[in-house]
C-alpha cells in the first residue's frame, strides 16, 4: 500500500492541476513497482518521492522555491517503522534528490539530521541549472511526501520540500524534523505532513498522530485531532498516513491537497 501527496494549498489552475496529477500518478507507479517486486516500504517511499522531486510542478527538489537570497535550500526526511531509524537533511543545496541524501544519513546510522551538506559518498549532485526551472505556483506549492506498508508488514515515510517561498536562508520547517513532518512506527502508523511548517513543529504533528493511534484512536480520528491542534495554533495543512492494518487517511484543512493512493492487487 502506498499513498503520496504533493502539497496542500489553494486550488490550482486546471492545467497545473492536470500536470500535478500526472506527477502523483507517476510517483505511485514508481513506488508500487518497488512493492510489487517485493521491495521494502522504505524503498517504495524513496522511489515515489524521487519522482516528485524531479518534477518541476512540485515544491521539492528541482521545483523547490527560492529563498530571499535567490538560493535553493532543500529539506527531506525518511523514517523506517521497523526500528524507527531515521535520516534527515536540512538546508542542503547541492544534492539532486534530497530524499536520497536523507536515506544516506539513515543508512549510515550514526546520526539523524545534517544541515548544509551530507558528508557521505553516493549522494548524486544536482547538474548545473537543475533548479532553474521557474517558480512553482504560489497558491499551490507545498511539501511532497509518501507513506507505505509493505508485504512484510513494515511501514515507512518520506517527506521533501523546497521550503517557503522567499524564506530567509537557513530557515527550516517541519519536513526534516522527525515527529513534526515525518513519522513511522510499525506498531502504529506512518505519516507525511504538509502545511504551515512552524505550526506543525509546535504541534509535533506527525508524532501526535502516532500518539492518538497508540491510544486506540482510528487513523482518521488521529489525523483529525492532530490537524485540529494545528488549526488551534493558527495553521493549516494536511497529510497522508497509513496504519499497520493498511488503513489510509489523506485529510487536509486547505482548499486542496494533491494526493493519491494505490493498493496491492
Amino acid at each position: 500500500m502506498l499513498a503520496v501527496h504533493g502539497g496542500a494549498g489553494g486550488v490550482p489552475a486546471p492545467e497545473r492541476a492536470a500536470a500535478r496529477q500526472r506527477g502523483i500518478d507517476a510517483a505511485l507507479d514508481a513506488g508500487m513497482a518497488v512493492l510489487h517486486d517485493g521491495g521494502s516500504a522504505l524503498d517504495a517511499v524513496c522511489a515515489a518521492v524521487v519522482v516528485l522531486e524531479d518534477d518541476p510542478h512540485f515544491n521539492a527538489g528541482r521545483g523547490g522555491v527560492a529563498t530571499s537570497a535567490g538560493t535553493h535550500e532543500l529539506d527531506a526526511a525518511v523514517m523506517r517503522g521497523e526500528d524507527r531509524a531515521a535520516g534527515a537533511v536540512a538546508a542542503i543545496t547541492g544534492a539532486k534528490n534530497p530524499v536520497l541524501a536523507a536515506r544516506a544519513v539513515l543508512e549510515d546510522g550514526r546520526h539523524v539530521l545534517f544541515a548544509g551538506e551530507v558528508p557521505f559518498d553516493g549522494v548524486e549532485p544536482a547538474p548545473p541549472g537543475w533548479f532553474e526551472v521557474g517558480e512553482s505556483d504560489p497558491s499551490t506549492s507545498g511539501t511532497v511526501g509518501a507513506v507505505a506498508l509493505d508485504a512484510a508488514g513494515h511501514l515507512a515515510a518520506a517527506t521533501s520540500t523546497g521550503g517557503r517561498r522567499g524564506q530567509p536562508p537557513g530557515r527550516v520547517g517541519d519536513s526534516p524534523l522527525v515527529g513534526a513532518g515525518t513519522w513511522a512506527d510499525d506498531a502504529t502508523c506512518a505519516v507525511s505532513g504538509t502545511g504551515a511548517g512552524e505550526v506543525f513543529i509546535r504541534a509535533a504533528f506527525a508524532h501526535t498522530v502516532h500518539v492518538h493511534v497508540a491510544a486506540g484512536a482510528s487513523l482518521d480520528d488521529a489525523c483529525a485531532a492532530a490537524l485540529a491542534d494545528v488549526r488551534g495554533l493558527g495553521g493549516s495543512g494536511g497529510c497522508v498516513a497509513v496504519d499497520r492494518l493498511g488503513r489510509v487517511a489523506a485529510p487536509h484543512t486547505t482548499p486542496a491537497m494533491a494526493s493519491g493512493v494505490r493498493r496491492h492487487g
